[in-house]
């Protein structure tokens, strides 16, 4: 199918010019196509919109068009053959004329004209109005400088054949000028366009109606309306903020003068639309002074437009009762109200509002920490003290805090403007309440350390920001700054390792500082060995106590006489022991010692206090932790590798020792932070914890990029074991008997049978023997896991490879002792129970491959032993916390390991083991942050979700 503009039609209108033809009623104006080259006129126009169906052709009116051409300095006439179109079909042809490149370019420019008329009407910029007979006719309007400018430019581009009819009765003879002939051609367009019933709904039948409407009685409604549609003027109001110079002396103040006095004054200012660079005051208009190009009607356009204003800010309405509409008075309420909500509503009406250039916006405030005079921002020295840190806001004006008069000259303001610095500052009222009440109190040294280092603290309610100042600030530096990394330390007979130097660089700031810090690396990577480095970079002249498992004395020892010869060290442990006599180096003790000799400790002076394997103080109400707390040093250091192994109260443990004060009261750190983070519903809380803790703790994995290299591979394998006959039946037989009780209890009773039932089901995946408390069982063939655990070791150890063998249940390492020694196995076993001597010489027999089967209770060797020699690790049952598990891994896995390790661990398929494994996938990838409860939490399940974890299902 052929469109209109491809057929013979449209491409002879195409070539011809056009000219807009107005009329006395806008409407009625029609467009002329005629040929300056004198060719063919066509006979008929394609139809889109007017009187034929859409794609048929309609005929023309033929006619004779007066046409002139400017000669000299002024014109001359012509008369030409013409095709006169009304507007409702010309209309159509224009805007396909308007992207054709082969149209003429008179009919071109016309189209750009239609094209801005058909978008006023789409914006609503339609007015109705009455023409100079009183005939209703609607007019484009009101126009944006932006509109005004376009069509201008439309008008500059017009050729001298889109706009060559003479003005109506000219002698000598006068043309158009263009841009007032595109003017009234948009109001024509937009005359013609709404004449259906829904324009009657706007602004009533008359303006709804193709005929004329002679409506005399609405003159003064008219005028008004119609001043918006007039290229008339615009209005803005230029504020002075010093009225005095306005009125004194009578300037400004034009015919009527003034003694009004107000906290400001506004200016009235007067712009023209057709040429916006022409502004002048209001003033200069009334008295003649004004630009003559505003033009006759530019007072009746001011006083109008002010009208319209004053509907939407009412104090304007002031100006239309005096003489001269020139200064306007603002009270201090009229002067805020323009500042708020007032400026913006009269923007959009078209009344901009000028501020002074010299007012100043600059004016910010912030919530400033200062600790109290002579206070030092170190150790406990800082977190003892009994001045409070002083927290109050500070006003600044461009960045420069203004002095406590100036703070007072803001506080005392009462108008949204005051001078400060010799030019007036744009206030805001909270800043004023701010200065006014700028003492915000006192923080205790832990708020006011925790508020340094998040930044922010909250205030009545909202978050702030907060910078610190004096020591606290130097404090935030030291902590956040990336320090340089220490050399490596003279007399250190190793070569640490990047990571270790950065572990050392780290404790040597928070040592200094005093403030302490937790190295919670992981196991393996040299905690011990990072500590000894410090010693010997810092080396104090007083001892360091290290308080530590009795496992790890003879570790410490061997490492410190290793990597540094003629450091002294001692024993606090055993009978017989003493601290007399003490001279710098190391003094080692247990736990236990500590606890029992606390009184001794805690009145000797410290270097440090070390407590290694720190987890062994999460619980800060235990005497433990109590008789830690009594001994003083400058400095405190925690080493772990699982500085969250259950709940995050056990990180608010840690860090209290180390940093007393720091996190606040437990009960109030859950409030603020733990239970948030534990429910893992709000990461921003997760974030500002670890923002908050993040200077405390050094946490460093095998697998960050930085350290993996210097580890072997490891690689961990679930092996999943069907339980055999005997087992099946006797779990059956547990979980029946026991739901059926815990379906009846509550409370402490129910939770009592829950852990029983978990205990017992776990101890059948292991061995029916170790459930029935055989006192001389016979263990083959009864386990699936056994008979598993015979051919892995015999695999392992036909390679000659060395195994540690991890149980959490000292009765069944006592049955697999039993087993692998009558297989002729070399097996040792350590539990709990062993004395430290002993667990010495067991681990030299193991590193020296005396015994390739080390057997181990998890518990009482998941920590603290260098076992590299193993290159397995089986883990023969499931621990419920896998921070735990790989703690007991990470006995082989560790620096010095030079082979790969391979970790086992065996599994019951089908049962409450298999599906706890995948509730410790999830929480092993959640450990660093969040661990609900281990077993405990597996009480508070519903009976229903309790029988679908333990219920024995089909294996695979």
């Amino acid at each position: 199918m052929t469109r209109p503009e491809e057929g013979a039609g449209y491409a002879a209108v195409a070539r011809c010019a056009a000219v807009f033809l107005p009329a006395r009623l806008p409407r009625a104006g029609k467009i002329a196509l005629w040929r300056p080259d004198g060719g063919p006129l066509p006979d008929t126009v394609p139809r889109g919109a007017g009187g034929a169906a859409p794609g048929g052709d309609g005929a023309v009116e033929a006619g004779r068009l007066t046409v002139a051409r400017r000669h000299g300095k002024g014109a001359r006439a012509r008369t030409v053959p013409a095709v006169l179109l009304p507007l409702a079909e010309a209309v159509p042809l224009l805007v396909r004329a308007r992207h054709d490149p082969a149209a003429d370019p008179a009919a071109r420019c016309w189209g750009a004209a239609t094209l801005h008329a058909l978008q006023l009407a789409a914006r609503g910029r339609l007015l109705p109005g009455l023409t100079g007979d009183d005939t209703d006719a609607w007019r484009a309007g009101p126009l944006d400088p932006e509109d005004l400018a376009h069509l201008r430019a439309i008008a500059a581009a017009m050729p001298a054949e889109a706009y060559a009819v003479p003005l109506p009765g000219s002698r000598p003879l006068r043309l158009h000028d263009p841009a007032v002939l595109v003017r009234r051609y948009l109001d024509a367009v937009v005359d013609a366009l709404p004449r259906t019933p829904a324009a009657g709904l706007v602004a009533g039948a008359p303006f709804a109606a193709a005929e004329p409407q002679h409506l005399p009685g609405a003159r003064e409604w008219a005028a008004e309306v119609a001043a918006g549609a007039d290229a008339g003027v615009r209005l803005s109001l230029r504020l002075d903020l010093a009225p005095h110079r306005l009125f004194d002396g009578g300037e400004g103040s034009g015919e009527g003068g003034s003694d009004e006095r107000g906290a400001a004054a506004a200016v009235l200012q007067v712009q023209s639309l057709t040429d916006p660079t022409l502004v002048a005051d209001a003033a200069a208009l009334w008295e003649g002074a004004g630009p003559d190009h505003f033009g006759p009607r530019a007072r009746v356009d001011t006083l109008l437009a002010l009208r319209r204003a004053a509907r939407v800010w009412a104090p304007l309405a002031r100006l239309l009762e005096r003489p001269v509409p020139d200064v306007l008075p603002l009270g201090e309420d009229e002067l805020s109200e323009l500042l708020g909500e007032a400026a913006p509503r009269l923007g959009a009406a078209g009344v901009a509002v000028h501020w002074p250039r010299d007012l100043a916006r600059g004016l910010t405030a912030t919530a400033v920490l200062r600790p109290a005079p002579g206070s030092a921002a170190d150790g406990f020295g800082f977190f003892d003290a009994r001045e409070l840190a002083r927290f109050r806001w500070q006003v600044a004006m461009d960045g420069v805090p203004l002095t406590e008069a100036e703070m007072d000259a803001l506080a005392e303001a009462h108008r949204p403007v005051v001078r400060l610095r010799d030019q007036w500052v744009l206030v805001d009222p909270g800043l004023v309440r701010k200065a006014r009440k700028r003492e915000l109190g006192y923080l205790e040294p832990a708020d006011a350390l925790a508020a340094t280092l998040k930044g922010t603290a909250e205030v009545d309610g909202e978050e702030v920001e907060v910078v610190p100042l004096g020591a606290l600030a130097a404090l935030r530096g030291r902590l956040t700054a990336q320090a340089r990394t220490l050399p490596q330390p003279p007399g250190l007979r190793a070569t640490l390792r990047d990571y270790q130097l950065r572990g050392m660089t780290w404790l040597d700031t928070m040592t200094s500082l005093g403030l302490g810090g937790c190295l919670a690396d992981d196991m393996g990577l040299g905690k011990t060995l990072t500590v000894i480095a410090l010693h010997q970079h810092r080396r104090p002249a007083e001892p360091v106590l290290v308080v530590c498992p009795a496992s790890l004395l003879g570790n410490w020892q061997r490492e410190i006489e290793r990597f540094a010869p003629g450091t002294p060290v001692s024993r606090f442990h055993g009978t017989g022991r003493s601290l007399d006599g003490l001279a710098g180096g190391f003094v080692l003790t247990t736990y236990g010692t500590m606890r029992s000799s606390a009184t001794a400790l805690a009145a000797r002076s410290w270097a440090w206090v070390v407590a290694d394997e720190a987890q062994h103080v999460k619980n800060p109400s235990s005497s433990t932790a109590k008789a830690l707390r009594g001994i003083r040093a400058p400095a405190r250091i925690a080493l772990t590798g699982t500085p969250v192994e259950n709940n995050l109260s056990e990180l608010w443990a840690l860090l209290d020792w180390t940093t007393p004060g720091l996190l606040g009261p437990l009960k109030t750190f859950r409030a603020l932070h733990a239970r948030e983070v534990e429910g893992g519903e709000a990461p921003e809380a997760a974030e500002r914890l670890a923002g908050l803790v993040r200077p405390f703790i050094l946490r460093r994995k095998k697998s960050d990029p930085g350290i993996v290299p210097e580890l072997p591979p490891k690689t961990e394998t679930d092996h999943p074991v069907a339980l055999g006959r005997e087992q099946a039946a006797l779990y059956q037989a547990v979980v029946r008997e026991t739901l059926t009780r815990i379906e009846t209890a509550e409370g402490i009773a129910r939770r009592g049978l829950v852990m029983k039932l978990l205990t017992a089901l776990k101890q059948i995946c292991n061995h029916p023997a170790q459930y029935l408390k055989e006192a001389a069982p016979g263990l083959a063939a009864r386990s699936g896991k056994l008979q598993l655990l015979d051919e892995l070791l015999d695999t392992i150890l036909a390679e000659d490879g060395a195994t540690l063998l991890f149980t959490q249940y000292v009765d069944m390492a006592r049955l697999l002792e039993r087993h692998l020694g009558a297989r002729g196995i070399p097996v040792q076993l350590l539990h709990g129970g062993t004395p430290v001597a002993e667990r010495e010489r067991m681990v030299d027999r193991f590193q020296a491959g005396r015994a390739p089967v080390f057997l181990l209770s998890l518990k009482a060797a998941g920590t603290g032993l260098n076992l590299t020699r193993a290159g397995h690790v089986i883990h023969y049952d499931r621990w419920w916390n896998p921070a735990v598990e790989e703690q007991a891994t990470d006995r082989a896995y560790r620096i010095g390991q030079t082979q790969p390790v391979q970790v086992h661990r065996l599994i019951a398929e089908g049962t409450v083991e298999d599906n706890i494994a995948q509730l410790l996938s999830a929480k092993r990838a959640l450990a660093d942050a969040v661990l609900s409860g281990g077993e405990t939490a597996l009480t508070e399940l519903s009976d229903a979700e309790l029988a679908d974890l333990v219920s024995l299902g089909r294996p695979g």
